[in-house]
């Protein structure tokens, strides 16, 4: 079958002025003074979807608004749910930004605002690429879209929103744009991600911060606690001694093992990127294995003591750090935090107690590798970079994936279009101008792709 060529069919001009318009809107979930701005945002994508022809409508949440649309106009043909997020990140610390965070600026061929790659840019390419297809006639396949407003702020009110209308939601594939690809011309199929235990471990000494001359050397410290107990949290080959954290464990296969060696990684370069001499980790495995297939724990946080100016000479009574544990296919994000609240007791030294109290976690998935709708985006990506995309997992945790796996039992298809270098939750947010046009191009030649007889059947 002869398809047009989609890339002299987009007008790049029209659709970078609808996306500023899109950005310039402050949609900061988190901020409870910008529920007009939440609104207004949602408004926007409706008004835009609803005049593409779709059935589009916001639906109330006990938080910020679900905006979903439907155009279901191709019988027999199979349904796809195109799923992103409006609300941005708070735009702190203001003080870092070169430009104005909802003002976007065009600098070295880069779009600088907040929401331009997380997630406003990749979830609008996909709502242009449905039009670019509709320039040409009717859409290849039934198209839905459920844009959330709350996705910066754990997706509270999403999961019960996907019960109630999980009739009406029902797909044959869910399609996510919301993260990076491998590398600027590296087009990347996510076929995995991991799942996540996140806790708090509180230390205890002493009934009330005591002076360390009168107590030094005789009372217990919280702090020195602290330090030891994370310390022995892993071993010296990196990995993490809590009992029975790796059993169950999907060993990576050999062919993800090659796969992910023959990619154009360079471990100095990795490492020069982020400004540090050294990648340490388990030892036994790549750093691409260590991030995208290998469990870990990290302290995200840590306090106790004297913070301010200055010295104040004290033993302090309490400490206690945040603790990620990241997870791959085969453990459970609830028997990981049962292990962790068990042990980290046993680690206490002498005359302190220490508790773990559980703030949340998801699940890790990983996907067919040959399913027909990963051949459909690899040879869409194909059209648009000219040439076969890599697959990859990544170390990150997309909790309502399981949301979608256990509600709507649907695949999910990851096609991200941004990249790390686009810095998602810094200040200097950005998306590249040509990977928004791709996105379009690649969002609409999916369609095509997905609607292809050998995936349709």
């Amino acid at each position: 079958m002869t398809t047009p060529d989609l890339s002299v069919l987009l007008d790049r001009d029209r659709a970078e002025a609808e996306l500023f318009d899109l950005l310039r809107i402050p949609s900061v979930s988190a901020d409870p003074t910008r529920t007009a701005d939440m609104a207004a945002t949602a408004e926007f994508l409706r008004a835009k979807l609803a005049d593409l022809g779709f059935t589009a409508r916001i639906d109330p949440t006990a938080g910020h608004p679900v905006v979903y649309a439907e155009r279901l106009n191709a019988p027999g043909q199979p349904t796809v749910l195109i799923y992103g997020h409006y609300d941005v990140q708070p735009e702190a610390p203001l003080e870092e930004w070169v430009t104005p965070p909802f003002e976007p600026t065009v600098r070295d061929g880069r779009i600088y605002a907040r929401g331009s790659t997380d997630d406003k840019g990749q979830a609008y390419a996909h709502v242009k690429g449905v039009e670019l297809l509709l320039s040409q006639g009717e859409l290849p396949v039934n198209v839905k879209f459920l844009l959330e407003g709350e996705e910066e702020i754990g997706s509270p009110n999403l999961e019960p929103y996907l019960r109630d209308h999980a009739g009406e939601l029902k797909a044959d594939v869910i399609v996510i744009s919301d993260g990076s690809r491998f590398a600027p011309d590296v087009p990347t199929i996510t076929y995995g991600v991991r799942g996540l235990s996140y806790v708090e471990i509180h230390v205890q000494g002493a009934n009330r911060d005591l002076h360390s001359g009168s107590y030094g050397g005789a009372a217990p410290n919280p702090i020195n606690a602290l330090a030891e107990i994370i310390t022995r949290l892993k071993d010296d080959q990196g990995r993490v001694t809590i009992p029975g954290f790796y059993d169950g464990i999907d060993d990576l296969t050999d062919t993800e093992r090659q796969m992910w060696a023959d990619l154009p990684h360079d471990d100095a370069a990795f490492a020069a990127s982020i400004g540090v001499p050294a990648l340490p980790g388990e030892a036994g495995y790549t750093t691409l294995e260590r991030l995208w297939g290998r469990p870990t724990l990290d302290v995200n946080g840590i306090w106790g003591g004297y913070q301010g100016e200055g010295s104040k000479t004290v033993i302090a009574a309490k400490a206690g750090a945040k603790v990620s544990m990241r997870l791959v296919p085969g453990q459970d994000p609830e028997r990981i935090t049962r292990l962790i609240s068990e042990y980290v007791p046993t680690l206490a030294p002498a005359g302190t107690t220490a508790v773990v109290h559980p703030h949340h976690g998801g699940r890790p998935f990983k996907f067919d590798l040959n399913s027909p709708y990963n051949l459909a985006a690899n040879r869409a990506l194909k059209r648009v970079f000219g040439r076969e995309a890599v697959f990859a997992r990544t170390g990150g945790s997309i909790p309502i994936v399981a949301a979608f796996n256990d509600i709507l039992h649907a695949p999910v298809l990851f096609v991200d279009l941004g990249l790390n270098e686009d810095a998602p939750h810094s200040p200097n947010e950005s998306f590249a101008v040509t990977d928004y046009h791709n996105g379009i191009l690649t969002s609409a030649y999916l369609l095509q792709e997905l609607g292809a007889p050998d995936t349709a059947e």
